[in-house]
């Protein structure tokens, strides 16, 4: 196999996948945009602003900040997606409370405690072993 051509595939495969990626990222960035939008008229023609509308629009803000943060550094940290599952588990916990019964509350919060933990271990693992981004950097070089 010739390694140059291999490298110029492996290029044109990256190219479209980021073409992809980019087209995927407005998607969401406009349904999440609309979706935010149907809320605050909802909120207004209700005349009142709830917890759970609240918590909501925070993880619509979230999906927004994951979005910029992976435009202006073209990586994902996987902290994002957590951060908005740990607040999608309280507004779910907010809005049944209710009709929670006792175990099912306790697998909530147990869960949002299991991702606030995963959140700090993958912080320590980030700060204390960081990514090599030099060697990275090569890889993709002719």
């Amino acid at each position: 196999m010739n390694p140059a051509k291999d490298r110029q595939l492996s290029r044109l495969a990256l190219n479209v996948l980021g073409a992809f990626e980019a087209i995927g990222l407005v998607v969401i960035t406009l349904a999440t945009l609309v979706a935010g939008g149907f809320e605050v008229k909802a909120m207004v023609d209700a005349g009142i602003v709830t917890l759970a509308d609240l918590l909501l629009l925070f993880l619509y803000l979230e999906i927004l900040a994951m979005v910029g943060v992976y435009f202006r550094s073209g990586q994902l940290p996987v902290r994002f997606p957590i951060y908005i599952a740990i607040v999608a588990l309280a507004r779910y916990l907010v809005l049944d409370m209710k009709s929670l019964d006792v175990w099912r509350m306790l697998g909530v919060t147990a869960s949002m405690l299991l991702l606030a933990c995963a959140v700090l271990v993958i912080r320590y693992g980030h700060t204390r072993f960081p990514y090599d981004e030099i060697q990275k950097d090569k890889d993709l070089q002719p």
